[in-house]
Parts: structure tokens; C-alpha cells; sequence
């Protein structure tokens, strides 16, 4: 198993939020293993397998948490949205993004975004996303693990913004490749204790002492998650509706930057 750790520096400070009354918004989650995506006003449109037609069979675009196929990614995108959007207008677009190599995966979903002809095209780290979409109090530090089909993070956070993070390239899709879910668990204590043990300050127990908040398609699965509050010796709580958190969370945000740009802040 390997581990990537972030470590602990000033989170990079993002550009404030436009201003967009007039625009259409869409929160897109561009998953390894599913995309979904919300439009403002309409809801939840998608929730489908990430996959591309190039040729004779289907093509992953999308891999543990990486965007290997951006070209491959924007067609995905305009086959699934293109009619979906209306004629007048451009929308601003939310887009979560793994914590630890986000640089990156940002970097090449702003541009498969573009085939959407985007106002503007604005990211979230997938834990705060998750972390809004459950109303945590953002304030107090607060542990986010978001089990996913090919990538499990786990990530701090305080006042709202990343302090540290995990992420192991270990998901639920591996359970069918034979991968005991005791693997997923145990990495998930092995990243937290991990933490715990590097942290100088106290932001990670105390934490703990809250609980964590689970999230993700693995958070449904009790043979991956039913021993992790013992493993963890603390609460854990599952998001309501796991699996679509952090679309939620991302369309929360874009609620927010259509109404009240100077309050979303720019971590």
C-alpha cells in the first residue's frame, strides 16, 4: 500500500467567487469510477459510470483520482451536458478535486471543462465539498474519509481549510479484484494514526474527539466501515446519501457564489 501524505503548509489561496446572477451553474464530481453533476434549478441530472466511447469499447478517462485522458474527458463532458445546458448564457462550473495532487487534477479539469464554454470555472477540495454538504460545523477541526471506488482519502480540516491529508490509491472496485475490506480499514487507521503521530499541535485529537465524517460510495459498505469505530477509538458518522456528498457540497458553493460572493471566502 502506498500512503501520500500533504504536508503541512498554508493552504494556496484561490480567487474570489464572480458574481452570476444571470448565469446557469453546474457542480460537477468527476470521479474514477462515476461523474455526477448538478445544474442549478434542475437538481441532480447525472450519476453515471465515467467512461468514454473513442473506438470498439469503453475508455476510463479517469483513473485513481488522475485525470489521464483530459481530451477524452471534455468529450465525456459534452456527450453528457452539451444538451443539457441552455442556448443563452454561459455557466459558472464548481468542480471537486482530490486534496493531495489537486494542483494537477485542476489544472487538466479546467481544461476538459472548457467544452462547456464555462463563465468561469472554480474548484473545491473534495473533503470541504463533503464536509458543507453534511453542515459541519467548518470552524472546528474536523476529520473527512471519503472512501471512494479507487482512491481513499483522509483529510483534516480547520476553519474550513486542508491541514493535512492522506490518500492511499485503495478503493471499493478493488473489493471485486479479491482486496479483503479489511485493507480499506486498515489503511484508513494507518493514515489517521499516521497523522496523530506527526501533528505538533492538537487540531487531529481533537478532531477525533469530534468523530469523523464518512463519506463516499465505501461509507455504504459495513464490511469496509464497522470496524473503523473501534479501529478509530472515536465516533463516526456517516454523510447522509455518502456516494453523492460531494457533488451536494460543490452545489452548496455554487449557490453560494451566485448569492454571496464576498461570504464563500477563497481558501
Amino acid at each position: 500500500m502506498t500512503v501520500i501524505r500533504r504536508p503541512r503548509t498554508a493552504p494556496p489561496r484561490h480567487r474570489y467567487w464572480p458574481l452570476c446572477r444571470r448565469c446557469s451553474g453546474i457542480a460537477l464530481d468527476l470521479g474514477s469510477a462515476r461523474t455526477r453533476a448538478w445544474i442549478a434549478g434542475r437538481g441532480m441530472v447525472l450519476d453515471v459510470p465515467t467512461v468514454t466511447f473513442p473506438g470498439s469499447g469503453a475508455v476510463h478517462p479517469i483513473q485513481r483520482g488522475t485525470i489521464v485522458d483530459t481530451p477524452g474527458t471534455a468529450r465525456m463532458l459534452d456527450r453528457l451536458m452539451g444538451h443539457r445546458l441552455p442556448r443563452i448564457g454561459r455557466p459558472l462550473v464548481v468542480v471537486t478535486a482530490p486534496v493531495l495532487d489537486g494542483l494537477a487534477f485542476r489544472t487538466e479539469a479546467r481544461t476538459a471543462v472548457e467544452i462547456l464554454r464555462p463563465r468561469a470555472v472554480l474548484t473545491v477540495p473534495g473533503a470541504r465539498a463533503v464536509a458543507l454538504a453534511a453542515g459541519a460545523d467548518h470552524v472546528r477541526p474536523l476529520l473527512v474519509v471519503d472512501i471512494g471506488a479507487h482512491l481513499t482519502e483522509v483529510v483534516l480540516l480547520a476553519d474550513g481549510a486542508v491541514t493535512d491529508a492522506r490518500r492511499t490509491a485503495l478503493g471499493t472496485a478493488d473489493l471485486a479484484d479479491g482486496t479483503p475490506p479489511g485493507d480499506i480499514s486498515d489503511a484508513v487507521v494507518d493514515m489517521v494514526t499516521a497523522m496523530l503521530r506527526q501533528d505538533r499541535t492538537s487540531l487531529t485529537r481533537t478532531a477525533l474527539r469530534r468523530g469523523v465524517l464518512l463519506a463516499g460510495g465505501g461509507a455504504l459498505r459495513p464490511d469496509v466501515t464497522g470496524d473503523l469505530p473501534g479501529s478509530l477509538g472515536c465516533p463516526v458518522q456517516q454523510v447522509p446519501s455518502p456516494h453523492t456528498a460531494a457533488v451536494r457540497g460543490a452545489a452548496r458553493l455554487l449557490a453560494a457564489a451566485h448569492n454571496h460572493p464576498s461570504d464563500t471566502g477563497t481558501r
